[in-house]
C-alpha cells in the first residue's frame, strides 16, 4: 500500500469532470444524454423483434458471482405444502393454499446498476457533494433511486472483446483500451457512436459458471478496461451514458501499472456520472449478434426502486 499512490495522485489535480453540466442538483449524471432522440435512435436499431434478458439467476445451484466480501442470495421458503399440511399455514376462505419466500440479499449481489454515489475519493461524491450523505442508514444523495425512476433507455453497442481475442473468455487481468474497442468494432462492422450505450463482453461470467469457486476467485483480478486520460476523455467526449459488462465491477480490478483500486469508478462514475451495470450477462446476446452480424440493438434498463439504496439489481432487456 505504501507504494500505491491516492487516487488524487492517479488521476490528478483537475482530471474530466461533468459536475454541475446538469445543474447542481443533478443525480443521474451522463443519463441525460438519454434523451428522446437517442430513445428513437435505439428503436430503429430493432430490426427482428428478438428479445433478451440479461440478468444473471440469483440463486443459481454452483454460486451467484459476487465481488468478495459479498455474498450470494439466501432464500427461505416460507410457506410450502408441509406448512399448510402441518396446520402451520394461514386458513383462507374457500381453502386456497400458496408458496410464498422471502430472501436476504447484497442489493449489488446480482446484475446490477450502482448508484452515483457508491465510489468516491477525497471525500466527495458525484456532482461535489460531501461524502457524509451516505451516513445514516442510507444515500441521501446520489442513491440507486433517480436511476430507476428515469430508466435507461437507447442505442446499445456489444463490443466482444473475448470473441475478437480468439476466446472464451479473456485471463484475469487482462486489459484493453478505447482503442482496442475501436478495433474490435471495426472488425465486427459496427460504429460506437456518441450517446450509445456500451457493452462489453469479456467471457468472465462464462469462466465463473464453468470453474469452481476457489479456482474463480484466487488472485481475484478481474479483466477490463484500465484507467488512463485519454480513455477517460473519450468516455467524456462521446457522451457515453452507461457502461455495461459481464464483470462484477466494470474494470480490471487493480490499475496494473499504480497498483491503485477500480480507478473508473472514480473517473467514470464520480467524475463524469456515467452509470455502470455490473455482472450482465451477455454471452446470449453475443451469439446472437455473431449469427447475423448485427451488433447494436435497442437496449432497456430499470433498476429496482429503493430508497436510498447504494445499487439495485436488474434484469436489462434489448430488442434486436
Amino acid at each position: 500500500m505504501a507504494d500505491v499512490p491516492s487516487m488524487r495522485e492517479l488521476l490528478g489535480d483537475n482530471p474530466p469532470k461533468n459536475w454541475g453540466k446538469w445543474g447542481d442538483d443533478d443525480e443521474v449524471g451522463s443519463l441525460n444524454y438519454l434523451d428522446a432522440a437517442q430513445v428513437l435512435r435505439g428503436v430503429a436499431s430493432v430490426k427482428s423483434g428478438q428479445v433478451l434478458t440479461l440478468q444473471c439467476p440469483m440463486g443459481h445451484p454452483h454460486g451467484d458471482p459476487v465481488f468478495p466480501g459479498r455474498e450470494g442470495i439466501k432464500r427461505e421458503m416460507v410457506w410450502d405444502h408441509d406448512v399448510f399440511e402441518s396446520g402451520q399455514g394461514p386458513s383462507f376462505p374457500g381453502g386456497i393454499r400458496a408458496s410464498d419466500d422471502k430472501a436476504e440479499i447484497f442489493l449489488q449481489g446480482s446484475s446490477q446498476y450502482d448508484a452515483l454515489g457508491h465510489a468516491w475519493y477525497d471525500d466527495t461524491l458525484w456532482n461535489g457533494r460531501h461524502a457524509d450523505t451516505t451516513n445514516g442508514g442510507g444515500m441521501s444523495w446520489a442513491s440507486v433511486l433517480p436511476i430507476a425512476n428515469r430508466g435507461i433507455v437507447g442505442r446499445g453497442v456489444l463490443i466482444d472483446m473475448a470473441r475478437h481475442r480468439g476466446k472464451d473468455w479473456l485471463d484475469k487481468g487482462e486489459t484493453f483500451t478505447h482503442r482496442d474497442l475501436e478495433d474490435a468494432a471495426g472488425k465486427q462492422g459496427v460504429t460506437i457512436e456518441d450517446r450509445d450505450i456500451l457493452l462489453i463482453r469479456t467471457g468472465f461470467l462464462k469462466y465463473f459458471y464453468a470453474t469452481p469457486a476457489d479456482e474463480f476467485y484466487e488472485g481475484f483480478v478481474e479483466p477490463g478496461l484500465t484507467y488512463s486520460r485519454e480513455l477517460v476523455e473519450w468516455f467524456q467526449n462521446k457522451e457515453i451514458p452507461n457502461l455495461v459488462t459481464d464483470t462484477i465491477a466494470n474494470e480490471v480490478t487493480a490499475d496494473p501499472e499504480s497498483g491503485v483500486l477500480l480507478p473508473l469508478h472514480a473517473s467514470l462514475l464520480r467524475n463524469l456520472g456515467v452509470s455502470l451495470a455490473e455482472i450482465i450477462w451477455l454471452d446470449d446476446l453475443a451469439d446472437a449478434c455473431a449469427a447475423d452480424g448485427r451488433w447494436d440493438f435497442l437496449y432497456t434498463a430499470a433498476p429496482l426502486k429503493i430508497h436510498e439504496a447504494t445499487g439495485a439489481p436488474v434484469n436489462p432487456v434489448v430488442i434486436r
